[in-house]
């Protein structure tokens, strides 16, 4: 179990402000999604959380601030999954997805790290590439072999940069219905960056929505997910219907004229 506390937290690339005094809680058993335009501080507040960046202000998971803990504590405790990686992954998918084992492995690969590694292979349906060079494997599938690596942690928090923008329609539900899951049978939390605002309504239990780099709105999806809102932030013209007690969006038009959706 994990839960993220965020207080006051700021970031600046060189003299440009990204976060500005940026508060908010992640909960136990959570799924929480960060929406907002390109630019608004999505991926940067991931890896401030994930510590590959150094903020301002205090992260603190489960009770204890993120800066004081140790690379390895951090591995063991956080799974990280980036938009994309320009990194070479390991030269195949099965040691791609192993190298997620690194934390928990003390001198030698374990019975149960293999049986690991197998079980999440099969459950993001990778088991027929999991010999295959992982380089050269499509945007998508590689896309899936991140998240298998992550999975493969056993984190006590998801940390995944918009994880289905190069999959398909079947598998951007595929992996936010076993992220969904997970999070509910394991009882850990994710915080997931997406632009899909369909996608954040249907599976989020909380939306931050940035704006700006400061948290403009947080709460459910139903409760957020309105046309004013998506009209102040996006600046996009839309229609909010209800399905299955969830928001969907429709949009409609920019509200500079030009047409977005017919």
């Amino acid at each position: 179990m994990a839960s993220i506390t965020i207080k006051d937290l700021s970031f600046s690339y060189n003299s440009h402000k990204i976060l500005d005094d940026l508060s908010m809680v992640v909960e136990d058993s959570e799924v929480l999604c960060l929406v907002g335009p390109n630019g608004s501080g999505k991926t940067t507040l991931i890896k401030c959380i994930d510590r590959i960046l150094k903020p301002e202000g205090s992260i603190l998971l489960d009770g204890k601030e993120v800066q004081s803990m140790k690379q390895q504590e951090i591995a063991r405790q956080m799974g990280y999954v980036p938009q994309s990686s320009s990194a070479p992954l390991a030269t195949t998918v099965f040691d791609t997805v192993l190298m997620g084992r690194r934390p928990h492995i003390s001198w030698r690969v374990s019975d149960e790290d293999i049986s690991k590694v197998a079980e999440v292979l099969k459950l993001l349906g990778l088991e027929d590439l999991a010999m295959r060079d992982a380089m050269q494997l499509s945007g998508g599938q590689r896309q899936k072999v991140l998240i298998a690596r992550a999975l493969a942690q056993e984190p006590n928090v998801l940390l995944l940069d918009e994880p289905t923008s190069n999959l398909d329609m079947k598998q951007q539900l595929e992996v936010m219905e076993i992220i969904h899951g997970l999070v509910k049978e394991k009882h850990i939390s994710a915080v997931i960056a997406i632009h899909d605002l369909n996608l954040a309504a249907r599976f989020s239990d909380k939306l931050v929505i940035l704006k700006s780099g400061r948290v403009y709105a947080s709460g459910t999806p139903s409760s957020l997910l309105c046309p004013k809102i998506i009209r102040d932030v996006y600046g996009v013209e839309a229609a909010v219907m209800s399905y299955h007690d969830r928001p969907y969006i429709i949009p409609l038009r920019s509200l500079n004229g030009d047409v977005t959706c017919d």
